[in-house]
């Protein structure tokens, strides 16, 4: 789920615990976790409701002024009377932050990573190690626009972009404003697997 920046102080400190969303259908579920702006968030509840029942309270949690001023900012969306209220909580940081920023390694965690890349590898479509090559080609290549970089791979920008999303997940590697870098953790990986120090991918 998507916040402007402005709501992020709010998500934090638990201000912010419900947002109204013009969908067609629900597009967040109970017990979902969701990361937006470096923090991580709970589903509690999803329900449709009828957006002239919203109350001030409830406005108020969703960091509106007025009810009134909520249900304008839906009706420009064009809902269609078509709302869906979702209720979370933050459960603080994002935990991709925190794998990234751990570059411990020990024999465990070693094991683990590989093998997780083992089988992202071995479930790709055409079973090649893309993991160990789209690692080190962003090691050599910090900054660099994705389209630059999934070319070098010879795949799509869109087919790119889930690989290295991956990747993410794992803590390996994070977004630039512009392209990618790999993370603390992502650089103490390669560098504990004897990788990323032979030239330019």
């Amino acid at each position: 789920m998507l916040f402007t920046k402005d709501a992020v102080a709010g998500l934090a400190d638990g201000t912010i615990t419900l947002t109204f969303r013009a969908w067609t259908k629900p597009q967040a579920k109970v017990g979902g976790r969701y990361r937006t702006w470096g923090l991580l968030l709970e589903v509690d509840d999803v329900r449709r409701v009828d957006p002239a029942k919203i109350t001030a309270v409830d406005a108020r949690r969703a960091g509106s002024l007025t009810a009134e001023e909520l249900r304008r900012r839906l009706d420009e969306q064009g809902h269609d009377g078509r709302v869906w209220r979702v209720e979370f909580r933050c459960l603080g940081a994002d935990d991709r932050i925190v794998r990234r920023n751990d570059a411990t390694l020990d024999a465990e965690k070693l094991a683990t990573i590989e093998a997780r890349l083992r089988r992202m590898d071995q479930s790709s479509r055409d079973g090649g190690a893309w993991t160990r090559k789209t690692l080190e080609l962003i090691h050599s290549h910090p900054g660099v626009v994705s389209t630059t970089l999934a070319r070098r791979l010879k795949i799509e920008r869109p087919e790119f972009k889930i690989k290295v999303r991956k990747l993410k997940e794992l803590g390996l590697t994070e977004s630039l404003e512009i392209g990618y870098r790999l993370s603390r953790l992502g650089e103490a990986f390669l560098s504990a697997t004897g990788h990323g120090r032979h030239g330019r991918p």
